[in-house]
């Protein structure tokens, strides 16, 4: 067999490499539109299907629940058989998702659908990455895979104010619909031009970024230690709570909860609440290279100097949001978005840990754990905003107030103080684990009387 390569650093990137990220980049755009569909139309949502708010947030909980859960079969498959037939397979599912809602007539119809869309979202971004690895020189994989990201939630800006607007210009049928059709098309372009490697390359390859090592991807090497081993070191449990504590309120607002806030809660018109959403996407973008090249420079401060104040910046102008009295000024709310926005950017951070204190032979499980944690915190936040507004009497468009979402956003903060607890401890149980930080002594016995 040959042995595999990829392309060497001095020669660069062919053409037909930068065709391949640039489809594989665009449908990873097209599946940020399908995850974050439901953000600019929650209230329309509300009214079409006459549900309350806990079953509202039922739609976005079963999507990041199949999402999370997909992701370590999804790896399984791509090592199996590669980038292309996989999002082919999650373009399509995504299509049949969009479609199920376009013509949902019912909660559990539109519930399945979004399970559909939850399940094909899962496919594309790590088989993006695993394109980055196939494709590019190995020393050029951190800056495509963040470029890859930045690209990537431009569809959060396509799914807002346009999505909001054709769906109020025509129907929900069409909107929705729309998206199906795009998502049929992208399935065909994937597998037109999409290959898993190079043609000088006779297997799927990973590479170590740091060393530049290569090796043939074998399923059986990446999962037969399982997750245990990976659990174990606490160095995944460090990158597992960054991942959970970082991003839940940002994912939490940009996919359902921000613009019924802001409208019916804050009183923002549909426009303003618009730029406040865009903000938020815009804010994000900027951030990742800033706290990218950050994190690179100070690998050992990266959650005291980097996670822990993100989580505090948030901590706090929500604070500020929900205290103030009557509706907060647009430029404090406009703060409020950009303070979420560092959510993102710092949760990538977790995956540096995982990367950092991972071998290659489980690195593939280790980025599964740390990618369910966010999307566990996320579902319990969206979950729970949505019971805390039931229990308040205010679980439709018509009862939404603000008082009843200041309390209701309230549970954001015991998710924020357990998950910035265990990374405290796990950060020390790390250090200590790599020999930076000396163990602590034993208590002494207490003298038996």
């Amino acid at each position: 067999m040959t042995s595999p390569a990829v392309p060497a650093e001095g020669a660069g990137p062919s053409a037909r490499s930068w065709l391949i990220w640039g489809v594989a980049v665009a449908a990873y755009m097209l599946a940020v539109i399908n995850r974050s569909s439901l953000s600019a139309v929650g209230v329309d949502a509300a009214e079409r299907f006459q549900a309350d708010a806990a079953t509202l947030s039922m739609f976005a909980v079963v999507q990041l629940a199949v999402y999370g859960g997909m992701q370590i079969p999804v790896g399984l498959l791509l090592d199996r058989y590669g980038s292309r037939p996989i999002m082919t397979i999650g373009m399509l599912l995504m299509a049949v998702g969009q479609l199920t809602m376009a013509l949902s007539p019912s909660v559990g119809v539109a519930i399945v659908a979004r399970m559909l869309l939850g399940a094909g979202d899962a496919a594309i971004f790590p088989a993006v990455l695993r394109l980055i690895a196939t494709w590019f020189p190995a020393q050029r994989g951190p800056v495509m895979s963040q470029l890859t990201g930045l690209v990537g939630q431009a569809g959060q800006l396509l799914a807002l104010a346009p999505l909001a607007a054709l769906l109020h210009a025509t129907s929900w049928q069409i909107a929705f619909g729309s998206i199906a059709g795009l998502c049929v098309l992208f399935a065909i372009l994937v597998f037109a031009v999409i290959r898993n490697h190079p043609p000088q390359v006779d297997a799927d390859v990973t590479v170590d970024t740091d060393t530049g090592a290569i090796r043939v991807v074998r399923s059986a090497v990446d999962t037969g230690v399982g997750v245990r081993a990976a659990w174990a070191h606490p160095g995944t449990r460090l990158a597992f709570w960054s991942h959970f504590t970082t991003m839940f309120s940002g994912t939490a607002f940009i996919l359902l909860w921000g613009m019924p806030f802001l409208t019916a809660g804050e009183g923002l018109s549909l426009a303003d609440a618009s730029i406040v959403t865009s903000v938020f996407v815009f804010a994000s973008m900027a951030f990742g290279p800033i706290v990218g090249d950050l994190s690179r420079r100070i690998p050992h401060l990266r959650s005291r100097a980097l996670v822990l104040p993100a989580i505090a910046a948030q901590a706090l102008v929500w604070a500020v949001v929900l205290a103030w009295p009557g509706a907060a000024p647009i430029g404090v709310v406009i703060a409020l978005a950009i303070a979420m926005a560092l959510g993102g950017p710092a949760s990538m951070i977790a995956f540096d840990h995982a990367r950092t204190h991972n071998p290659a032979r489980r690195l593939s499980t280790a980025t599964g754990i740390t990618n369910a944690g966010g999307f566990l915190a996320s579902l319990i936040l969206i979950f729970a905003i949505g019971v805390a507004l039931d229990v308040q009497g205010a679980g439709t468009p018509s009862t939404y107030s603000l008082d009843a979402f200041r309390i209701a956003l309230l549970v954001q903060f015991p998710l924020w103080a357990l998950g910035a607890a265990f990374i405290v401890v796990e950060r020390r149980r790390t250090r200590v684990h790599i020999g930076m930080d000396p163990p602590r002594p034993p208590r002494p016995r207490r003298p038996r009387r």
